[in-house]
């Protein structure tokens, strides 16, 4: 099974059993207001089910559970684009709140860049960051991805016009 250690855990594919704890750390309005529409608030066992469903066969997973203690407590992932973007991928992740602050992004995103070049034809790594996330983007300039634009009030979160911000890698750049 592909892992990767973390000072604080793991990352390692999602599996059948940690529908109970993504339950418990991803059912936060705080991740929410963070994350796109897509991810579910509440966050439901039936939404959980689905998630580890959809993402516990890969061989070559695209979403990796972030493991503390023995349990699943955030994700992070990415997505290959296509048509003229073919060798783009988009990056995202959340963790539960009760782990913010301790690193655990900062050292994780660092691992799945790695693991994206490494394994993908895959030319540049970009990150969409909501303007109010201020820790996501430390996130990813610790881990050497550029700022390189906002898009002003192009995303709309709890019915408000927000600033969304472009952080991104070559692979030519990638240390």
């Amino acid at each position: 099974m592909l892992t990767f250690q973390l000072s604080l855990g793991r990352l390692r594919p999602w599996r059948e059993g940690d529908e109970e704890a993504l339950v418990r750390h991803a059912s936060n309005r705080r991740i929410w207001n963070n994350v796109r529409d897509f991810f579910p608030y509440p966050y439901t066992p039936r939404d959980a089910s689905s998630w580890v469903r959809s993402n516990k066969s890969y061989h070559q997973p695209n979403n990796f559970a972030v493991e503390i203690n023995g349990e699943a407590a955030g994700n992070v992932g990415f997505t290959v684009k296509d048509d003229i973007y073919r060798f783009n991928a988009e990056i995202g992740y959340w963790l539960g709140e009760q782990y913010w602050g301790r690193g655990i992004m900062t050292e994780a995103v660092p691992i799945l860049t790695n693991y994206i070049f490494d394994n993908f034809q895959v030319n540049r790594i970009y990150a969409c960051v909501l303007d109010n996330n201020i820790g996501s983007m430390r996130v990813l300039e610790s881990a050497g991805y550029r700022h390189e634009a906002i898009h002003r009030k192009a995303a709309v979160k709890n019915n408000q016009y927000i600033d969304e911000h472009i952080f991104a890698m070559l692979r030519e750049e990638r240390a």
